[in-house]
């Protein structure tokens, strides 16, 4: 189950999102090359990702700021980016570009130390903007649950491209990264799982002053859970041919 995009149109452009996404490709072509020298990648992530150990030490804080904007791999950047465009432009809508810049920030830096309390003495650098981007989607949910997010949703021989509100969506994602979090230490399965639950409760927290303001209950009595706007609307579900069996 992966989202590929929402029916939830922003209403003017998304400078912050866009210039978020220009900056984690900068960084990430900036720094591919050290892909072939394993002194120099242990070097930056020792002064620019997080470690919780150094945490616990007593220095390396600006990693939970700076690690939000390396990725490991053009797939983990990808994937990133993907979910960074399809929700990040509707709350900059809502928060104004200043007020999101700072929530992005925040987000980022909770779900750092989020996955620091769920391993503090751990010497295994975390990066990538996923725990920022927890946050935005955490966000998403509290302003617009019933948003359509279609999704491509992979059955063994079966492709598909379906429309879900976006709280099933947001929720099966965020109890997939409760699971993994109790069942597989970053150290041992490369995800930092608790980043991601941590940014996404923090999202939530911090969006709802913004929930607030646009009226709060009644924002959601007047919007129903959908966006305040008419909802995009795309020529099909899906252009994916089924597979017929012989």
């Amino acid at each position: 189950m992966f989202p590929i995009r929402d029916h939830n149109p922003s209403s003017r452009v998304p400078f912050v999102t866009y210039a978020l996404i220009a900056a984690n490709i900068l960084v990430f072509l900036s720094t591919w090359h050290l892909e072939s020298s394993p002194r120099a990648l242990l070097e930056l992530y020792a002064n620019y990702a997080l470690v919780p150990r150094f945490l616990t030490e007593g220095y390396g804080y600006t990693g939970l700021v700076t690690s939000i904007f390396l990725h490991g791999g053009v797939m983990h950047l990808a994937g990133n980016m993907l979910f960074l465009f399809i929700f990040g432009d509707n709350l900059e809508d809502r928060m104004g570009h200043a007020l999101y810049a700072l929530f992005y920030l925040a987000c980022g830096a909770g779900a750092g130390l989020a996955q620091y309390l769920s391993e503090p003495f751990s010497t295994v650098p975390t990066i990538g903007a996923s725990g920022a981007i927890a946050g935005v989607m955490g966000g998403y949910l509290l302003l617009f649950p019933k948003a359509r997010v279609d999704i491509l949703l992979f059955l063994i021989v079966i492709i598909r491209v379906i429309p879900v509100p976006a709280w099933l969506m947001l929720a099966l994602w965020f109890a997939m990264q409760v699971i993994g979090g109790w069942s597989a230490p970053a150290a041992e399965g490369g995800v930092a799982y608790w980043a991601h639950a941590g940014g996404f409760v923090i999202g939530i927290v911090l969006a709802f002053p913004t929930w607030l303001w646009l009226g709060g209950p009644r924002f959601w009595a007047v919007t129903h859970g959908h966006p305040p706007h008419r909802a995009t609307r795309y020529r099909s579900v899906t252009r994916i041919p089924r597979i017929p069996r012989r």
